[in-house]
């Protein structure tokens, strides 16, 4: 293998071995917030972020290709000395060419969404009612596109201004899958108990098909709520990782590296909500995934180049 990028939380190698166009990505423990990598770490949650990107990417094959080729790769393919600690984090992708917006689709008025609407009744400029309270749903999940910046904080723009940074019906196609994609989702989720407030989508093309790439509805990416619990005007309880930014923001860190410590409950909470929302949602507690992923290590290895 040969690394050839590391990102908030995943690090991506070329199987130069096996096909220069497929990829083994590993999704860590590590834990951002506010674009910024904290300096510790969540006990399993990369392989739960793995665990459920898989577990949304075979629920939606049928709205867009993805770029998953494999979710159990075997130590021959890994390489021997990372096998134990890539197991039940890794996975083979098709190699994309990113595009570089981020597909957000929200369905509630919650984070920066609500900060947004309370100061100009707009939600990323789309004309909101007025009157509503803060985690009220939205008549209609609204397509919010950011443009991607790896250098800092991404930039919310309108889909007007993504038209001319892209090419228009390329912006039209992402947003349409992106609505359809969230739509299944949160009729999943809520059948298990759990509202999809927003989430957020990548996409890339591989080999010259579109497809959808990276992490798909997680607790990094996605606003999770109890269904059970939910209030309009109310703090819902929340399975993703909103106790981090909200310990944050009670320090008056301003948002830049260095970040603060983070005191070892807000950790436990995090991990503990994770493992929540993943059984909730697949029925399936994360050490069956895990215990899958250990048996695929000594298998015989499968033609990843085909």
């Amino acid at each position: 293998m040969r690394h050839i990028y590391s990102g908030k939380v995943r690090d991506v190698y070329e199987l130069e071995r096996l096909n220069p166009h497929r990829l083994l990505m590993v999704a860590t423990d590590r834990v951002s917030a506010f674009d910024v990598v904290m300096k510790e770490t969540v006990p399993s949650k990369g392989q739960i972020l793995t665990a459920m990107s898989c577990y949304w990417m075979e629920r939606t094959s049928d709205i867009v290709p993805n770029h998953l080729i494999a979710k159990f790769p075997n130590a021959e393919v890994i390489g021997e000395p990372f096998a134990e600690e890539f197991v039940g984090r890794s996975v083979v992708t098709a190699r994309a060419e990113m595009i570089e917006l981020e597909c957000i689709v929200r369905g509630y008025l919650a984070g920066s969404a609500y900060k947004e609407y309370r100061s100009t009744s707009t939600v990323h400029g789309h004309k909101v009612a007025p009157g509503m309270a803060p985690a009220s749903r939205l008549d209609e999940p609204l397509f919010c596109p950011s443009v991607k910046n790896h250098l800092g904080h991404d930039e919310n723009v309108s889909i007007e201004a993504a038209k001319v940074m892209f090419p228009s019906s390329l912006v039209d196609k992402l947003a349409e899958l992106s609505l359809a994609i969230y739509s299944r989702g949160a009729k999943i989720a809520e059948a298990a108990g759990i509202i999809l407030a927003d989430t957020k989508f990548e996409f890339g093309f591989a080999e010259g098909e579109l497809v959808l790439c990276d992490e798909v509805m997680t607790p990094d990416s996605s606003r999770f709520w109890s269904r059970e619990s939910y209030v309009p005007g109310t703090e819902p309880e929340q399975y993703d990782k909103q106790p981090l930014r909200d310990y944050l923001e009670m320090t008056g860190w301003d948002k830049t590296p260095p970040p603060p410590d983070i005191p070892s409950a807000v950790l436990e909470s995090l991990a503990r909500r994770y493992r929540e929302v993943y059984a909730t949602i697949t029925g399936s507690d994360i050490s069956e995934w895990l215990g899958d992923a250990a048996a695929a290590l000594s298998t015989a290895r499968s033609d990843f180049g085909d």
